[in-house]
C-alpha cells in the first residue's frame, strides 16, 4: 500500500521510496525518513494538495504524487 492510502492519524512503517525522484529521496533521508522508520499521516489536504507526515518529531509536507510513490506497511 502507498502512503496516501493511510487514514488520517494512522501510523505505518516505510517499506520503499525508491520510486520518488532522487532529489526528494535525498531530502527525505536528511529529514529522517528512511526504510523501516515509523511515520504518521497527519493530514491530507483536499483537491490534490500536499500530505503532511510526521517522523522523528518533525512534520513534513510532501506533494501528493510523491506521497503516492512511497510504499508503507502497517
Amino acid at each position: 500500500m502507498n502512503l496516501t492510502e493511510l487514514a488520517q492519524g494512522e501510523k505505518a512503517h516505510v517499506r520503499d521510496f525508491s520510486a520518488v525522484s532522487k532529489i526528494v529521496q535525498r531530502r527525505l533521508v536528511q529529514l529522517g525518513v528512511k526504510e523501516n522508520e515509523e511515520i504518521c499521516l497527519k493530514r491530507k489536504l483536499p483537491f490534490g494538495g500536499p500530505c503532511m507526515i510526521e517522523t522523528c518529531g518533525l512534520c513534513i509536507s510532501i506533494r501528493l504524487d510523491e506521497a503516492m510513490r512511497i510504499e508503507v506497511r502497517k
